[in-house]
């Protein structure tokens, strides 16, 4: 695979990257949809959920952690935050390599297509 994600783990491309470990990079998202809004990538190759075997379930377990991690350094963890991971285009996923969106900053409200 070679999405925008893997240039910016392999530093082809800029990003505003705010978190980093042997597994993972968190970057500013470039369209953010609230005040805080952060994408943590796993460098492990996955296109999206559905294609997570069960041997790398704990990507998304590291994943989850280090976005909460984020959040209590930054200090907005006690007011709240959403994570989300979106799986194909019907679920609104654009970059095909799993990715978990942290959202903080003000109150988000509810999410999904009216009833």
């Amino acid at each position: 695979m070679d999405t925008i994600f893997h240039k910016i783990i392999r530093r082809e491309i800029p990003a505003d990257i705010v978190y980093e470990d042997d597994d993972i990079i968190a970057f500013r998202d470039i369209a953010p949809q609230a005040p805080v809004h952060v994408l943590f990538v796993p460098k492990t190759d996955v296109a999206t959920l559905n294609d997570l075997q069960a041997s790398q379930a704990e990507v998304v377990g590291r994943l989850a952690f280090a976005a909460a991690r984020y959040a209590k350094e930054q200090g907005f963890a006690e007011d709240g935050y959403r994570i989300v991971m979106n799986c194909n285009d019907d679920g609104g996923q654009t970059v095909f390599q799993i990715h978990l969106h942290l959202l903080a900053g003000a109150p988000l409200g509810r999410f999904g297509t009216p009833a």
